[in-house]
């Protein structure tokens, strides 16, 4: 085999020449990468549903695929470089199926596992094929003005475990010490302690601070989340939080609890609501509007860097006509590859939509072939945008969610001029927006990756195949633990509501017949079992008689006589993202929305950025529950303590590197919390199906108090800050 000419010597000289061959794109690298790409894929799902946050996978990825390779015999840094590629495919795919996919839950359909497949491969695959035409422009020319910090942060751990350095032990200790942790934690599994302690203030005969709740979901996962991304945002988002549980909600009480009936959109009235039900119910729309208003000016903010990005992705489409003999080192897949192949998966998304709609619906072939289109535009400038500016403020500050937003609002208006606005056709604007969504998130990570590959001298082309081989293999599980947290974190509960089925309700909808063969309510003095044929499914949606969620009428009593929380949208797996997806669709389709409250959020996030506060961070601090921003806010605080202490010992371990000792324990804890708290969900889903419910149920004694779940927790930030302040062997010279 004639090796590979050599690079010219004004070119970046990566540390494995392109004169030089090693063992790259092998079947152990592949195989090791698919396997964390199923592992991260599903922990991204786990933790990015109940956070709302994702944290990039390719450092601790590359940590362990240095240890796991180097135990199997010689490893080459090229491989550890596919394993991380590959593996990292998944944490970004997870990041935009969760944002936008989640959303059919809210607008009334069911997540449907071929549908969730298709769409998370069609978007993954675009995002890798739209981006390989810019890779040149902007990996290789860009080379000094485009950082890409995750990736050149991940290029540092593969040099150092290269020289020698040693430090998987600190992700192995995070794993261990939060597995062991979380089974005794997590309600689902031990339940030793509560999950989620919680204090309701209420002074005085005014009732002084009555609305509020102070709650932390003590959880090894937000400990590590808040850690790695610092003191500075875990603080904006608390303070979002703060504003929203301990301001806003006892003054909507405060003000409002003299008040006999219900006020908009509250089917109950103010003072007989609990502290969850005031964030459901007048938080959330505010919280939607802020999210949307902080992600649409994130997306104003950056349109000097968009239309840079489109300016230079066009040029280098038409300056692809050099011809020079191809380096190894800057070998792409053939341009008939990709474009074959990005048509390929539009025609598979038209012929999807049209052969398989969502059930119950049907919105013609010239709506499906709208949406293929308006993928096709969207997609191309997105991913552009997203991977330009990757490369000057990192994957964690893309402002993906803006992206989205615009998007749909886009699509929805489209779809509102031309007069397609029943239910199936908001099933339809999501569905464009997770495609363009998925395809920007990773095309964003499929750029940090290449630059990577670039800095240590990998083949493009076999990171891309190791791309769209990972793709393919993480939606494989993203689709299972989707379902799987809808199923096994949802709840039936008892109410009694008089209903005349026969009448039409505005904002509700008729679904047909609850086929779940049997379910267990929560708070019916019966413990029986309950089936599922005796009731009609309703679905709720803006309506002002009753809340947003799914419903079961009884026909023989005529009552509404359970509501059907779904685990998706419930205070355990909130979902943000998808839920404001589902606002803005329904809200323009249907031309009602609590405008007033959406308004308060958005105004609110306005003084924010005007205050020179990141309105993004607070928005989504204030949409989450203070049980989510507490605890990462906590991990927030030790990587204060840490940066403090090694300020004052002058110098020592970096803490604002992700290759911190810090960050690789953070990593996993997150890591550990996910794959625990996973098991506890399949456990649940067992109990469920057999009947045989807290199989493995610590019994309640006097350690099943608030306080030791504040103790436990407090002791496992301890060994945060333990073995943050521990120094690594780097292996560098």
């Amino acid at each position: 085999m004639p090796e590979s000419p050599a690079a010219p010597p004004t070119q970046y000289q990566p540390f494995i020449p392109a004169n030089e061959t090693r063992p790259e794109l092998t079947f152990r690298a592949i195989l090791l990468g698919s396997l964390f790409g199923i592992l991260f894929g599903a922990v991204t799902v786990y933790v990015g549903l109940r956070a709302g946050l994702t944290v990039a996978a390719s450092i601790p990825i590359s940590v362990l695929s240095i240890s796991v390779l180097r135990a199997l015999g010689r490893a080459s840094i090229l491989e550890n470089n596919i394993v991380q590629t590959t593996g990292n495919a998944g944490q970004s795919i997870a990041s935009g199926v969760i944002f936008t996919l989640p959303a059919l839950v809210f607008l009334g359909f069911d997540l449907e596992y071929s549908r969730i497949f298709l769409l998370a491969l069609i978007g993954g695959w675009l995002g890798v094929f739209f981006m390989i035409p810019l890779r040149r422009q902007l990996i290789v020319k860009e080379h000094g003005t485009l950082t890409y910090p995750e990736g050149t942060a991940c290029a540092d751990v593969l040099l150092a475990g290269e020289r020698g350095g040693s430090f998987a032990s600190r992700v192995f200790f995070g794993l261990g010490l939060g597995g062991v942790y979380t089974l005794f934690q997590n309600e689902n599994l031990f339940g030793a302690w509560p999950g989620t302690p919680d204090y309701q203030p209420d002074f005085g005969p005014q009732h002084i601070f009555k609305g509020a709740a102070i709650r932390a979901d003590v959880t090894p996962e937000y400990l590590g989340v808040g850690y790695i991304i610092g003191p500075r945002v875990a603080g904006v988002i608390f303070a979002g939080g703060v504003f929203s549980w301990l301001v806003l909600m006892p003054a909507i009480y405060f003000f409002g609890s003299h008040y006999a009936l219900p006020l908009y959109p509250a089917t109950k009235p103010i003072a007989a609501m609990s502290p969850s039900e005031l964030w459901s119910t007048y938080i959330r729309p505010m919280g939607a509007g802020a999210v949307a208003a902080a992600g649409l000016i994130t997306l104003l903010k950056t349109m000097p860097t968009i239309i840079g990005a489109l300016s230079s992705g066009v040029k280098n489409m038409k300056g692809g006509g050099e011809k020079t003999t191809v380096l190894r080192t800057d070998h792409d897949l053939p341009g008939s590859v990709v474009v074959g192949g990005s048509i390929l998966l539009v025609l598979m998304m038209f012929f999807f939509l049209t052969f398989k709609p969502v059930p119950g619906a049907q919105v013609g072939i010239g709506a499906n072939l709208a949406a293929s289109v308006l993928v096709i535009i969207f997609g191309f400038l997105f991913v552009t945008v997203s991977s330009r500016i990757v490369g000057l403020i990192g994957s964690s500050a893309s402002p993906v969610s803006g992206m989205t937003i615009a998007t749909l609002m886009a699509t929805s208006a489209i779809f509102l001029v031309k007069g397609w606005t029943a239910p199936a056709f908001g099933a339809l604007a999501i569905t464009i927006g997770g495609v363009v969504c998925i395809a920007a998130s990773n095309s964003g990570d499929t750029s940090q990756d290449l630059k990577t590959g670039f800095l240590i001298g990998a083949t493009p082309w076999k990171q891309q195949v190791g791309l769209l081989i990972g793709v393919v293999v993480s939606t494989v599980v993203i689709g299972i633990t989707l379902n799987a947290m809808n199923k096994g974190l949802e709840e039936f509960h008892a109410t009694s509501q008089p209903w005349d089925i026969s009448s039409p309700h505005s904002g509700v909808q008729n679904q047909g017949v609850f086929k779940r063969p049997a379910f267990q309510i929560v708070g019916k003095d019966s413990t029986g079992t309950f089936h599922g044929d005796h009731y009609v499914l309703l679905n709720a949606l803006g309506s002002p008689e009753l809340a947003d969620g799914k419903y079961l009428y009884n026909p023989s009593t005529q009552r509404i006589e359970v509501q059907w929380v779904q685990g998706i949208g419930s205070e355990k797996a909130a979902a943000p993202q998808a839920r404001l997806m589902a606002t803005v669709i329904n809200g323009i389709l249907t031309r009602k929305l609590p405008w007033g409250l959406v308004l308060l959020g958005v105004f609110l996030v306005i003084a924010v950025e005007l205050l020179g506060i990141r309105s993004l961070s607070f928005a989504v601090g204030a949409y989450l529950s203070i049980a989510t921003t507490l605890a990462i806010f906590v991990g927030g605080v030790v990587r204060w303590m840490v940066d403090s202490a090694v300020a004052k010992a002058g110098g020592g371990t970096d803490t604002d590197s992700e290759i911190s000792p810090g960050s690789l324990y953070a990593s996993g804890l997150i890591a550990a919390g996910g794959i625990v708290g996973l098991m506890g969900v399949a456990l649940k889903l067992y109990e469920v199906a057999t009947g045989h419910i807290d199989i493995i149920k610590f019994p309640r004694t006097f350690i099943f108090h608030d306080w030791v779940s504040v103790v436990m927790f407090a002791l496992l930030a301890v060994s945060l800050y333990y073995f943050a302040r521990k120094p690594l062997d780097s292996g560098k010279p």
